[in-house]
């Protein structure tokens, strides 16, 4: 997930779209369900045209005072009576009193009623205490129920699916466990998650019940397939992932339940609930997303374990999601081959409340022991390319040099392009109020990983260099520095160059402004536009600095006016003879696809922002 910031101001924030529907085709034609309607006045896409300033916690509670409405503080929200619910006396489906049933997020503001189901957002809740409209009609609207035509698809797939252990063949059921890992999974256990089995489509149905069990308002449908050594797992849900927030296993929480494991497959709830005993719940959207409308569920638990897979990727989303549920109450379960994810665990005989006992409490950063060093180095090493980030499918050569886009590192991009508009707004005044609020809202609620900024001259303005404009810019850097850091998402930042001469290639120190962003940035990114020595102008890509290994190079691009993006040109073309070094004199250069050179690779979201270039050979790299 990314976001494109323009002038301070979000144009859009994207959400990822690849897979919301794939495996669909693969169940019968009866059964595959229409593409997804818009709900009411829900995007989904939001196109955020002006800046959105959060509300804080402070704020909320102000408010509530004001009003005279009594709250409780939570981990994650506040807790106070519901609009949306006449009966306060009566208890609501986990047994807590309807008077204080409804939930605020405390980061954003929104609410959800657990006697009613309302949900919305902070404005709405303020409308509905003001008697601004009707509140309540508003809340239970603004609520992701499925739709219609969903609904009878949930039910016609549910119906058809039936339990493993009433599959007419015994060899048929034997397979269905072999496929998904559970062999050693009981009869029991699956009876007691309702967990079913779709022989047309050969998945195991896992159903979303509504808080109580009481109606079926979802499925997720889990696809096996061989992939060599090992099986592949593809997932379907219905509704799509922007709107299917089951945590599945809920219906068998207890309100007495202080203490609960989160996992990011269903099979491994099965798995950690059959070996412990443990209540268990998992993420709807596995590793990539924890929606905070599911916080509100997550109030009641003391303590939450959180052991998400056994990757590098599982252990920094571990990492982020605590942040969201309070990390004084979160532990980690670090992945390792004694500490696989739980399934796994279980087929291997491996005690799974021994590994619990192992978990690492999230929220004491400042004490690290040597041996968690030890093991922070060691899983590094042990998964060199989850290390390396997410590679680019475009850019091979890019991939060759950076190795990976990697969350909480910072890049920044320059180039001879399009001068951009003018501006006269002082944007360093307002960097904390809107741009880095911006972006902290769209982290929380839609754990977005890249956020770009185009560009810092257009939100500083363009008064004539100053000290203090120097002294402003640097401020900037550091804040998008810290907030890469601190949100553990990658920020490009698009700077302009400073006017060089028409005969000399650009190079790190041409960045506008003062040294310091290109001190604080982990990547440099150059868009050159150059005459080559042998042949007519090319276009090239250079990586001038590389924090992550040290590796930096050039490799050619075309611009696509149909597509308006970059991309490496054909073989014939691409082959980059000489250029010239800082010194204007010609030095060779390797070739597209030659030892040295870097491949073509870019993910979608860094199309027009991230393009490697060619190191300064003066200067040693970082």
């Amino acid at each position: 997930m990314w976001v494109l910031l323009r002038g301070g101001y979000p144009l859009r924030i994207l959400l990822p779209l690849r897979g919301e529907w794939m495996g669909r085709r693969g169940l019968p034609r009866s059964l595959a369900p229409g593409p997804p309607r818009r709900r009411y006045r829900k995007e989904a896409l939001p196109a955020l045209e002006v800046p959105v300033l959060p509300v804080t916690a402070t704020e909320i509670r102000q408010y509530l005072r004001a009003r005279g409405i009594p709250f409780q503080d939570g981990h994650s929200c506040l807790r106070a009576p519901s609009p949306f619910v006449k009966a306060l006396p009566l208890k609501d489906q986990n047994g807590a009193t309807a008077s204080f049933s409804l939930f605020i997020d405390k980061t954003t503001g929104r609410f959800l009623c657990m006697t009613s189901l309302a949900e919305g957002s902070w404005e709405d809740f303020q409308a509905s205490v003001e008697g601004r409209g009707d509140g309540a009609r508003e809340g239970v609207l603004l609520s992701e129920a499925p739709e219609v035509e969903d609904s009878e698809e949930v039910r016609r797939i549910w119906d058809r699916a039936v339990p493993l252990w009433e599959l007419p063949e015994p060899e048929e059921a034997q397979l269905a466990r072999v496929m998904f890992g559970l062999t050693r999974v009981t009869d029991d256990t699956l009876r007691r998650f309702n967990v079913r089995y779709l022989r047309p489509a050969r998945s195991l149905v896992f159903p979303w019940l509504s808080p109580g069990g009481l109606g079926l308002r979802g499925l997720k449908l889990l696809g096996a397939e061989g992939q060599g050594d090992g099986v592949h797992y593809k997932e379907t849900t219905i509704p799509r992932p922007g709107v299917y927030r089951n945590l599945f296993g809920l219906p068998l929480i207890s309100r007495r339940d202080v203490e609960v494991v989160l996992t990011s497959r269903e099979l491994d709830s099965l798995a950690l609930n059959q070996s412990t005993g443990l209540p268990t719940l998992t993420l709807p959207r596995g590793t990539a997303c924890l929606p905070p409308a599911l916080l509100p569920y997550l109030e009641q638990f003391r303590r939450i374990v959180l052991w998400l897979g056994d990757d590098l990727r599982s252990w920094e989303a571990a990492k982020l999601f605590a942040r969201k549920l309070n990390p004084k109450r979160c532990s980690l379960v670090r992945p390792g081959d004694r500490q696989p994810r739980p399934l796994e665990a279980l087929n291997r005989g491996l005690s799974l409340s021994r590994i619990l006992r192992t978990a690492l409490p999230a929220w004491h950063k400042s004490i690290v022991s040597f041996r968690q060093l030890r093991e922070e180095v060691l899983g590094e090493l042990s998964n060199v390319e989850q290390a390396a980030g997410i590679r680019w499918n475009r850019f091979p050569d890019l991939n060759r040099l950076l190795k990976g886009h990697r969350k909480g590192e910072l890049t920044v991009f320059t180039g001879l392009y399009s001068t951009p508009c003018r501006a006269n707004r002082q944007w360093e005044d307002h960097i904390h109020q809107t741009v880095i609020d911006t972006m902290q809202h769209a982290v929380y609620v839609y754990d977005i990983c890249h956020v770009v900024i185009d560009n810092l001259q257009f939100m500083m303005g363009h008064e004539p260099l100053s000290t203090d404009r120097i002294a402003a810019q640097d401020y900037i850097v550091g804040a998008f520095r810290k907030f890469a850091t601190d949100n553990s998402c990658h920020v490009t930042l698009v700077i302009h160059p400073r006017k060089e001469d028409d005969d000399k290639e650009l190079q790190t120190a041409s960045i506008f402004g003062s040294a310091k962003a290109s001190q604080e940035a982990d990547n440099v990114l150059i868009l050159q536009d150059r005459k080559l020595v042998t042949g007519p102008g090319k276009r090239y890509l250079q990586v001038s600095k590389n924090r992550f290994d040290g590796d930096v190079g050039v490799f050619p691009l075309e611009f696509n006016k149909s597509s308006l993006t970059f991309s490496i040109p054909p073989k014939s073309k691409a082959r980059l003879k000489k250029v010239k070094d800082d010194n204007g004199l010609a030095t060779k250069k390797p070739s597209s696809g030659k030892k040295g050179a870097v491949p073509q690779n870019s993910e979608t979201c860094l199309d027009q922002a991230h393009q490697p270039c060619h190191p300064d050979p003066s200067k040693p790299s970082r």
